[in-house]
């Protein structure tokens, strides 16, 4: 194994099979993918952010995912346009492996925030004399740190842990037939018995996937059962479309990967590459797309508060013309 050459570069494919007449198409729709999420989830950063009225537990929940899908993006989305603009699919192996471990981080990031923010609407409804006592900023802040320090983090080290151990062989480069670096195609580049390490890292996604989303599945059935029980009829239309919505939401981002993760380590059922990817590429960044319609703008404090925005920045502008 001594006398053997470690990788050290690795060739992204992007999307398997893509004809290259279509190669402008998927770049330029990946740059609009970014800029929309740069546009849309930096949008609702800065709105939480310097607006004192939205300092509210769930704005603040709602800022802190649009964060993680805004780094998620950002770590993943330039790699794969410059893939295709400038013909860039070479990539350092160690870079790959960091932003492997980017990837799953923010993942399982969103997966934890998603059932924080389903347990804050559950309190909100079934106990609204309460909820400012109940949740408060301070404990919306304590809790979003240390799912970022600590829930998820220690998950990540251990995949890191696993890696490290790993002897991954040349010749240099090898090709991974996918968008980004993750952890099933890199893992499949090791000159060594990986089983083990698929095993562990399969019970520790089930984990971060399941576990939260048993939690949010649970939250949404209460919170259904107490609005059936307590409101009038047109409430109940309201707040039923309501939950479909964010309900929407965490199908998009928790049944493709599910799937991808039980079909890649239990190969009952063998789906091709390219489908592959373009499940990756669903369950990655449309939830991106769509957490700051759903969960921000929809909301009509949200629409005024945004409003006002842009009023004051037109007025600074045109006062700024004059002069």
């Amino acid at each position: 194994m001594e006398n053997e050459t470690r990788l050290s570069e690795i060739l992204l494919v992007g999307f398997p099979r893509l004809p290259e007449d279509m190669h402008s198409l998927v770049s330029t729709m990946m740059f609009l993918v970014y800029i929309f999420s740069l546009t849309a989830n930096g949008s609702v950063i800065c709105l939480v952010t310097l607006n004192a009225s939205l300092h509210q537990p769930m704005y603040l929940l709602i800022a802190n995912l649009t964060t993680s899908g805004l780094l998620f993006d950002t770590g993943t989305l330039p790699k794969l346009i410059a893939r295709y603009w400038f013909g860039s699919s070479s990539m350092n192996f160690n870079a790959c492996v960091f932003q492997m471990l980017w990837v799953h981080y923010f993942g399982g990031l969103d997966s934890f925030l998603l059932m924080v923010m389903a347990i804050d609407r559950y309190v909100a409804i079934s106990q609204p004399l309460r909820y400012t006592l109940i949740i408060t900023n301070k404990r919306t802040v304590i809790i979003c740190a240390m799912m970022w320090l600590f829930v998820n983090a220690s998950t990540k080290v251990m995949m890191a842990y696993q890696i490290a151990d790993v002897f991954f062989c040349g010749p240099s480069p090898k090709k991974i037939n996918t968008i980004f670096c993750n952890h099933a195609p890199v893992i499949a580049l090791a000159c060594v018995d990986t089983t083990f390490i698929r095993q562990c890292t399969f019970i520790g996604a089930m984990v971060v996937l399941l576990l939260p989303l048993g939690v949010i599945l649970l939250s949404y059935v209460l919170i259904l059962v107490e609005i059936y029980s307590s409101s009038r009829s047109e409430n109940r239309q309201k707040a039923f479309y309501t939950c479909a919505t964010h309900l929407l939401v965490v199908a998009l981002y928790y049944v493709p990967r599910i799937f991808v993760y039980i079909v890649t380590n239990i190969p009952l059922v063998i789906i091709k590459p390219e489908i592959n990817v373009i499940i990756l590429f669903i369950y990655s960044y449309v939830p991106h797309m769509a957490n700051p319609i759903i969960y921000f703008l929809r909301t009509k404090e949200i629409r005024q508060t945004w409003v006002r925005s842009l009023q004051r920045i037109k007025y600074r502008v045109g006062h700024m013309s004059i002069w």
